[in-house]
């Protein structure tokens, strides 16, 4: 970019701040009328609750107030280029994306968008698309070249369905073809490319169980008014053929390194699902693995059993569960919520420990908080977002 039209972006940065997500609201609105066959790659729930607005308004924030310093945001963008490689974002939908938002800047800022703005912020937004398409197709060929490997989409069969809880169930896939998988991650997720009525629908669902086996597993939360997870719930039976994106994601279980820290898995409702293949990989390693999880009662609670039954195998393995709303038949450690005290009667002195933790937005807030309150040092306070990346200092 030029020197000149960076001034211009950054100069724009208190409009960002005052209207930012008014802007990013009617740029979906437009976006969606106008090319209707991009709603796939969008949540309808997330764009009803604004949260793919506002996380979008602070995306574009962030990079207006950077734009001369990227390598401050460069961060986040391993995890934006996982999720649109994981959606099968190809470099076709950029253009749609840059002029619909470059008209909803217009639109909502009037005559205050002059051309010069305009232009600097075609020339930042083709920047920054050149570099995500770049990133993207990185993505895409290695994943294609490893064994197991593809390309767009491909053809899984429903092999078994399990019930993990009064919401939860599990989908094991094995693919049509016959062929190998690709390994994945631990904390790694699926992108299943649905027809539901004929409307298209992307969603993406967390691999639940440990790498190396002849299927993928999948365990779907039924929402209220969601409609992929109605229609795998209600619809997605044995014999059930879907058409699957290769795994992505960046929350993934890092090498312990030369000192093996402990693990501590902190989860909330359906986030157990990354932390279930997680510790599916772990618990035969030795090292220490503190597994807690918070859940409304018994019956909400997913893979207890299994859980309980690595705990009994591997003496590394130490379970933790709290309801918040328990039954009176249900056995709980404690009950309540995951409290910055019962996370440090967790945690060892020193704080040295790999924390993940999943879950609704407010228990993420509050894992987060305990975590650096308490000492654990924040390059080692690991999270996902199953919705639009948001922050969780705010």
């Amino acid at each position: 970019m030029t020197p000149q039209n960076i001034a211009i972006v950054k100069a724009t940065v208190p409009a960002l701040q005052a209207h930012g997500e008014a802007i990013t609201s009617h740029f979906y609105r437009i976006m969606f009328e106008s090319h209707p066959e991009v709603k796939a790659f969008f949540n309808e729930a997330h764009q009803a609750a604004g949260s793919q607005a506002r996380a979008l308004a602070g995306a574009v924030l962030a990079y207006a107030t950077h734009i001369d310093r990227l390598e401050e945001i460069a961060g986040a963008l391993p995890r934006i280029i996982q999720k649109h490689a994981a959606l099968g974002v190809l470099p076709e939908h950029y253009p749609i994306v840059g002029g619909c938002l470059l008209q909803a800047i217009k639109d909502v800022l009037g005559e205050a968008a002059t051309d010069e703005i305009i232009a600097a912020w075609g020339e930042a937004y083709q920047s920054l698309a050149a570099l995500l398409i770049a990133a993207e197709e990185e993505v895409y060929r290695a994943n294609a070249a490893q064994t197991g490997g593809w390309r767009g989409e491909r053809e899984f069969r429903v092999a078994r369905r399990e019930q993990e809880s009064d919401v939860i169930t599990s989908f094991y896939l094995e693919p049509t073809d016959g062929g190998p998988l690709l390994a994945f991650s631990p904390g790694q997720y699926l992108t299943l490319v649905l027809n539901i009525d004929g409307e298209p629908l992307r969603r993406n669902y967390s691999l639940s169980d440990a790498p190396g086996k002849p299927f993928y597993r999948i365990s779907v939360k039924q929402e209220e008014g969601g409609r992929a997870s109605n229609w795998l719930h209600e619809k997605a039976g044995v014999g059930t053929v879907l058409r699957v994106q290769a795994p992505c994601g960046d929350f993934v279980l890092q090498p312990a390194g030369e000192r093996v820290r402990p693990l501590v898995l902190v989860t909330g409702g359906v986030g157990i699902t990354p932390a279930m293949s997680m510790l599916e990989s772990m618990a035969h390693t030795g090292r220490p693995v503190h597994f807690i999880h918070a859940a409304r009662h018994g019956g909400a609670h997913a893979f207890r059993s299994r859980v309980d039954a690595l705990a009994a195998r591997h003496a590394n393995v130490k379970p933790l569960y709290v309801y918040d709303a328990p039954r009176e038949s249900d056995r709980p450690h404690a009950t309540g919520f995951v409290t910055r005290e019962l996370l440090a009667q967790q945690l060892p002195a020193d704080r040295d420990v790999d924390l993940y933790f999943l879950g609704p937005k407010p228990f993420m807030k509050a894992v987060y908080a305990s975590g650096l309150a308490l000492g654990v040092p924040k390059q080692q306070l690991r999270y996902e977002f199953f919705g639009p990346l948001e922050a969780l200092e705010a």
